[in-house]
């Protein structure tokens, strides 16, 4: 965006700056950008070829961007503040969602250690005293609760993945 913005501001066509950009640009940015330059040749409006490259890269920043510019073909004014604008909300959204990751980080471990620590504790019983676990081996009731403990810790297992899961 920054790269767009200062081409414009420099006095450039928004179509050049898109193929400068292509240009410089790493992969597969620079991909994408080439083809929308080429579909842009061939006839295709901006906004257009801009609103489907954003679709098939999967990407909700790059559609904010090809809105903003069919908004702004639309009814004009500075196209440059607007992608810096544009471009500092991307940044600020990357930025909570890695803030968010970080916190929600801890609560990813938790349930790790959760998880793992009875396995690891059956285990070290199992190895350490077979005795002690044999019930769990030679008793119906003994199976029937070794089984529900499994299904238990599975379930908890869903639980706890959905509910560190956050959505941004």
């Amino acid at each position: 965006m920054q790269l767009i913005a200062g081409g414009l501001r420099a006095g450039h066509g928004l179509n050049r700056t898109i193929g400068a950009v292509a240009a410089e640009a790493e992969k597969p940015t620079s991909e994408e950008l080439a083809r929308v330059v080429n579909e842009v040749r061939l006839g295709r409006n901006l906004a257009d070829s801009l609103a489907i490259t954003a679709r098939r890269m999967h990407s909700d920043d790059f559609e904010w961007v090809a809105q903003a510019i069919a908004i702004n073909q639309e009814t004009g004014g500075n196209l440059a503040e607007v992608l810096d604008q544009v471009g500092r909300t991307i940044r600020e959204r990357n930025q909570i969602r890695r803030q968010v990751q970080a916190l929600s980080a801890e609560g990813r471990l938790s349930g790790i250690v959760l998880v793992s620590l009875p396995i690891f504790v059956f285990v070290f019983l199992l190895i350490t005293n077979p005795n002690y676990l044999s019930v769990f081996f030679t008793t119906v009731i003994g199976v029937i609760a070794l089984v529900v403990a499994v299904l238990l810790l599975i379930l908890g297992t869903v639980w706890m993945a959905f509910t560190v899961r956050v959505k941004f």
